[in-house]
């Protein structure tokens, strides 16, 4: 059974939940939904397509975090879908976890990206706040670990990846 901490992240339609339930399912591990986490402050600024500030997702990637810790401290593995923006971000998170973690982080182009906005049907992120994540996000250096995945790419093919990146011996 896979013990590990994983965020799936990236800019807002990347696939981050998709890819997340698909890898949590092959892992055999729990699955948290990032975005049901945040604060109803949060979704009222998104909906009305403010950009959140650092002050609005420190509280919510301290919810994510407890949430990951939980389910770790259970003894198994956990998936976690989570923009994870900021290279601050990705280096609190494991704190609040209490372990490292892993980041699977899906980009895309801008036109695709703007194409599954407008497709999605009832979710409180308005394609106007795409270009403010384009801005927003630091891609992951070669001193997080970090999996980086072109979202041109089928989920399952994404998931696959991803669970062979995971469960390899990268000693």
């Amino acid at each position: 059974m896979f013990k590990g901490a994983v965020i799936v992240m990236g800019v807002t339609s990347c696939g981050k939940t998709s890819v997340g339930e698909g890898l949590a399912a092959a892992l055999d591990c729990p699955f948290i939904e990032g975005d049901r986490l945040h604060p109803a402050s949060n979704i009222v600024k998104m909906s009305a397509g403010t950009p959140l500030t650092d002050a609005d997702r420190w509280p919510w990637l301290e919810i994510i975090g407890k949430a990951m810790k939980a389910e770790y401290d259970k003894g198994h593995g956990v998936v976690a879908p989570c923009s994870a923006l900021k290279k601050l971000y990705r280096q609190n998170l494991p704190e609040a976890v209490g372990q490292p973690i892993t980041f699977v982080h899906l980009y895309g182009s801008r036109d695709l990206l703007a194409a599954r906005m407008a497709e999605r049907k009832g979710h409180f992120m308005p394609p106007s706040l795409l270009d403010s994540q384009l801005a927003t996000i630091e891609v992951p250096g070669p001193d997080e670990t970090a999996l980086h995945l072109d979202v041109i790419l089928p989920v399952d093919a994404l998931v696959r990846r991803s669970k062979a990146y995971l469960t390899s011996n990268k000693d």
